[in-house]
């Protein structure tokens, strides 16, 4: 494969996300105006590579003629939550090799005295040697070389086939571990050596060895599964370089994401924000609350003037901190397979078990009894069964109706159809929950945000969602089963850095924090001059991490410039603290605990106006109904339209309650709502009330 040569991301591009159940392909083929193909294939999870080439052949578009590939990959954040992780050592600080495994003093379960911690690293693999940097960045003790040496042949000996170096302070000085660094690669068998400074480089020690450690362990599983994809795209002839997702957002080049390989944790939720993001800024809504609903989970995050909120303090899991930039999503256990039961004290529960995709919800008839979200939506009509995908053995509508009846209504006094009403609004007020995680809980007033509704369930309920949070509106994809693919088509080459700063504004040096912040804009730029695509610009955006001295809560500033001095940083941090929680208390010292930089290469923007073919589309709304069916809503029947969506007028105006159905999403409109289209085939719902 020449990975030389440029590609062309304004010509042919393709998405590529894989998820659990299912692999989604978006490609757009620029040359003769835009034209789309939509490819959904089953994953394949023993190599995911298969059944990302069993995506582009289902397109029937030829590989070799694809200018730009994007994939969202599983492969690390399986890895990691299924802790299916490469053999790693660890060389240390003498006397604080169980760093990462005392942790914060938290317990895996609130209450009780039971649980069970497993460390990244276990900690016969993590050896000490000599040498010491204090908080200055002073060197207190020198570092003994040949004491990494031996450590670095004992760890190979044992067979690990990744290396991390994590030395206490290296973030105020990093020479010891840009030493020890360079003494491994003499000896070491591979490139898979992570220094924890040049990953992040913030003060708390747990935290940045646990992220050292996620990311060397993941590091020889992305690169054979890289590998392997790249093989087999190569024998198709596809001749160019590949971008893989970045949790943050961002995208980075096939032949460098291995370095930092922490940082695709977490790469499909994000490709859905971004495409959020995108989608919403050329419908003219920059305030987002996205809302992702799937089989298993539910995820929401929050975008402001059309970009998404980013964290560097994401916990994937119990003590598995991965402090590096990631697009802040809020996952809660409530998706289409959430199962549904009556607990001891007689009360209704929804989830967190889930059916999954096997045997999945019992109208997929593959054996599942229990009832879920998805068979109420059956059994209240908001599904047709002759429409539901990856169905094995059709199941009537009156056969999961009974099994709400026997094992919901008969605890609870209600009939099958009430039990199945009052799952879906349990199901509804748990994900609500989640929505007011990342709106309410932050200082933000739901009614300012736009709902924005994806994944193969989402549509289904975020009309009641808004309604029940005060959301104004509703802003469904053309195609929201897709969402995630579309992520990848259209995400942007991005970079980001933090470097710890720690010190109170009052003492700040000012030279020293303006150049943190101009190294971090040059090594984005030198990273994304070294990509294979070619961005039409780059933004950069700085901010810094505060708090009051004392505290331990930190606070994200956006700095306007580089051009920052102290009273400048206690002026904005005390405007962020105060519209976050409405407290002045301009008494109280700051603290500058980090600076962050984000540098972003942004791609030709891409026309979404073509996802649902123009030609398709009906000349009047009468043409695009399908059917009149009853669909349950507030506790009573409703004659209800229901029309296919890829033939919907882009000027017709729809009242509720209504069904839209395609064949990757169903969308409801709940009695009293108007949607309308917009350019791009975007439905916009007016929330009733």
């Amino acid at each position: 494969m020449d990975e030389n040569i440029p590609a062309e991301a304004g010509n042919v591009v393709a998405g590529i996300d894989v998820g659990g159940t299912f692999t989604d392909l978006l490609l757009i083929d620029g040359r003769d105006g835009g034209t789309v193909h939509i490819a959904k294939t089953p994953t394949t999870v023993e190599n995911q590579a298969h059944g990302v080439i069993a995506a582009l052949a289902a397109t029937g578009f030829p590989i070799a003629d694809i200018d730009l590939i994007v994939h969202g990959t599983t492969t690390t954040t399986n890895a990691v939550l299924e802790r299916r992780l490469a053999k790693t050592g660890m060389i240390t600080t003498r006397g604080f090799r169980d760093v990462i495994e005392l942790g914060r003093r938290t317990r895996p379960q609130p209450y009780g005295m039971t649980g069970v911690f497993v460390p990244v690293i276990p900690r016969n693999l993590r050896i000490e040697v000599t040498e010491r940097v204090e908080a200055s960045g002073r060197v207190r003790e020198p570092l003994d070389e040949n004491e990494v040496r031996r450590a670095v042949n004992q760890l190979a000996a044992a067979g690990c086939e990744a290396l991390v170096i994590h030395f206490l302070h290296a973030y105020a000085n990093p020479a010891h571990e840009r030493r020890a660094a360079e003494i491994a690669a003499e000896d070491w068998p591979n490139r898979h050596i992570t220094t924890g400074h040049s990953l992040l480089s913030e003060a708390r020690e747990f935290e940045r060895g646990v992220t050292a450690s996620v990311n060397a362990a993941v590091q020889p599983i992305l690169e054979r599964y890289v590998g392997r994809l790249r093989e087999e795209l190569s024998q198709r002839g596809y001749g160019r370089d590949f971008l893989i997702m970045n949790g943050n957002g961002g995208m980075i080049s096939a032949r460098f994401v291995t370095r930092e390989a922490a940082k695709t944790v977490m790469s499909g939720p994000a490709s859905g924000v971004i495409a959020a993001a995108h989608t919403g800024r050329r419908a003219g809504y920059g305030h987002l609350v996205t809302y992702d609903m799937g089989g298993t989970s539910t995820d929401v995050a929050l975008i402001l003037d059309a970009e998404p909120a980013v964290s560097n303090e994401i916990e994937i899991e119990y003590a598995m901190p991965i402090h590096v930039p990631m697009v802040a999503v809020h996952t809660v256990g409530a998706g289409g397979g959430s199962i549904a039961r009556v607990d001891a004290s007689g009360l209704i529960q929804v989830g967190p078990e889930s059916a999954g995709a096997n045997p999945g919800p019992v109208c997929y008839g593959r054996g599942g009894t229990e009832p879920t979200i998805t068979d109420a939506n059956l059994v209240l009509g908001r599904l047709d069964p002759k429409r539901l995908l990856a169905v094995d053995a059709p199941v009537t509508v009156e056969t999961v109706r009974q099994i709400f009846e026997d094992s919901i209504g008969k605890l609870t006094g209600l009939d099958g159809v009430s039990a199945a009403g009052a799952v879906l609004r349990l199901g509804n007020v748990k994900m609500a929950g989640a929505i007011r995680m990342v709106s309410v809980s932050r200082g933000h007033d739901p009614r300012d945000f736009t709902l924005f509704a994806f994944g193969g369930a989402g549509p289904l309920h975020a009309s009641a969602l808004a309604r029940e949070l005060g959301l104004p509106r509703v802003l469904v994809p053309a195609r929201p089963g897709i969402t995630n693919a579309l992520g990848c088509v259209v995400a942007d080459l991005r970079h980001d850095f933090v470097n710890t700063v720690n010190q109170p504004v009052a003492l700040l040096d000012e030279k020293r924090a303006r150049d943190i912040l101009a190294g971090h804009r040059a090594a984005g730029e030198a990273l994304i001059g070294q990509e294979a695509v070619r961005p039409k610009s780059i933004r950069v955006n700085h901010s810094a991490d505060m708090q009051f001295v004392g505290q331990t809560h930190i606070v994200n500033v956006p700095l306007p410039s580089t051009d920052i001095d102290r009273a400048t940083l206690q002026g904005l941090f005390e405007k962020a603290y105060f519209a976050r929680f409405k407290v002045e208390l301009p008494e109280i010292r700051a603290n500058l605990v980090n600076l962050n930089t984000s540098v972003t290469g942004a791609r030709p923007e891409i026309d979404l106006s073509r996802l649902i073919d123009p030609a398709g589309r009906s000349a009047t709304l009468a043409e695009a109904l399908r059917e009149m069916r009853p669909v349950w809503f507030d506790g009573s029947w409703h004659d209800t339209p229901v029309y296919l969506r890829e033939k919907l007028p882009l000027d017709a105006t729809i009242v509720g309650p209504a069904i839209l159905e395609q064949m990757d999403a169903t969308t409801v409109l709940e009695p009293g709502d108007r949607a309308r289209s917009d350019r791009d085939g975007n439905i916009i719902v007016e929330i009733g009330r």
